[in-house]
């Protein structure tokens, strides 16, 4: 076996550059098809990890997806309102440890507008249970301090002490806006890649101190309540919109969803975050699906080339052949030759694109986190991931036993007799 080895290895090697290409292409392919592998698994965890240590969410009564639409993801609106006393009752439940009340319904330039309590960046949490960090200033301390995120800051080019206007309304273009209660820029926060980076964040009391002189979405006529006097009402929230809930035991999760959606003073919905995120998951899975098949096709083209090469080689090849049969070599040291010629060359190049991935990540690694929120494993692969580098180099060498079949086929006295 070991003189056929070095045979096969002489023969590639009098032939590197062709063969030596063709496995720089299944490297490419491979890259791509392992590359696409990871990006689809880390997606789906950071995916699912977009709210991380927060064991329930809470809402009106509504779908779980459309819970966490809204409430995590900031798209679309809540079908109803949660009442302040509901808040301030499940909080006090002996099972929490910690709530945070959120209000939705406003914008700033098309980017959503949260209130909230600074129980917010002590608590919430995202990807690995990672704490939202500030690049510049601090959480917001008056009424009219805003925290921006990070693609805020960037698109809008905002810098601290930045005066901002909020529109009331979400989105769109033309709409309503509280220009005599401009808010300040207290606080950048750092890059997360989640709905966070494209928020401002605002205090619950500052919700209420904009809309003192509005009702029913537009302004009272002939009331107008200047910033320097909204301190002297009563700014207490009266509604709003979802409550992120983190208990003291995992243990009695169920137990406190139950307990929520039985809650008899309202209708309420407590979703578990993981179990409504691998819901909404599955309706965009078809999009990864269709990149790893593009990425399986790639590599079969490349495999497929292999064969094509080795195969319009085999005319130049006949005599070496023939001269191999004539001193001894029989059909199946001919068959085996070219079988383990493909194989190496299969080999190297998946071990090429391994090694290629591998360094390729290290780059990509931070790029990836810092604008898509999604954190690769630099040295590692999963297992689906080892599944496919194990499946194309079968595969490989399966389809290399196309030209050594054809080889075995080529008879002694064809290979040695002149071609006129």
């Amino acid at each position: 076996m070991r003189p056929l080895l070095f045979l096969a290895f002489a023969s590639a090697w009098n032939r590197r550059t062709t063969l030596g290409l063709m496995a720089i292409s299944i490297a490419l392919s491979v890259m791509l098809l392992l590359g696409v592998e990871q990006l689809r698994t880390q997606a789906r965890e950071s995916f699912s990890q977009s709210i991380s240590g927060t064991d329930l969410v809470v809402g009106a009564r509504t779908s779980p997806i459309q819970l966490m639409l809204y409430a995590v993801f900031r798209l679309g609106n809540a079908t109803h309102n949660i009442r302040w006393s509901s808040y301030q009752n499940l909080s006090q439940h002996p099972s929490v440890s910690w709530s945070i009340p959120i209000s939705l319904g406003d914008s700033h330039r098309g980017f959503a507008v949260i209130g909230t309590t600074t129980d917010y960046f002590e608590y919430f949490r995202y990807s690995d249970r990672r704490l939202l960090a500030f690049s510049s200033g601090k959480p917001f301390a008056d009424i009219f301090d805003a925290v921006v995120g990070a693609d805020v800051a960037q698109q809008l080019g905002y810098q601290l002490g930045d005066s901002i206007i909020l529109n009331h309304g979400a989105g769109g273009i033309g709409l309503s806006d509280h220009a005599d209660k401009p808010f300040r820029v207290s606080g950048i926060l750092k890059r997360t890649g989640l709905s966070v980076d494209r928020s401002v964040h605002i205090s619950l009391e500052a919700i209420e101190a904009i809309h003192l002189d509005w009702q029913g979405g537009a302004p009272m006529p002939g009331l107008s309540i200047p910033a320097e006097y909204v301190r002297k009402f009563d700014l207490v929230p009266k509604e709003i919109t979802a409550i992120f809930i983190g208990l003291k035991s995992r243990a009695g999760v169920f137990q406190m969803q139950r307990y929520i959606n039985q809650y008899k003073t309202e209708p309420l919905l407590a979703a578990l975050p993981g179990v409504a995120l691998d819901e909404l998951w599955s309706i965009v899975s078809i999009v990864e699906k269709s990149l790893l098949a593009i990425s399986v096709l790639v590599v079969g083209v490349g495999l497929s080339g292999l064969v094509a090469v080795v195969l319009a080689g085999l005319g130049e090849r006949r005599r070496e052949l023939a001269v191999l049969r004539s001193v001894g070599a029989g059909p199946g040291v001919v068959f085996m030759l070219l079988a383990i010629e493909g194989l190496m060359v299969v080999v190297v190049g998946s071990l090429m694109g391994l090694l290629g991935l591998m360094v390729l990540s290290v780059f990509a690694t931070p790029i990836l986190e810092i604008h898509l929120g999604i954190s690769l494993a630099t040295w590692t692969l999963s297992a689906e991931s080892w599944q496919l580098l194990l499946t194309v180099m079968v595969t490989g060498f399966l389809m290399s036993l196309i030209p050594g079949y054809r080889a075995y086929r080529i008879s002694l006295a064809d290979g040695l007799t002149p071609r006129l």
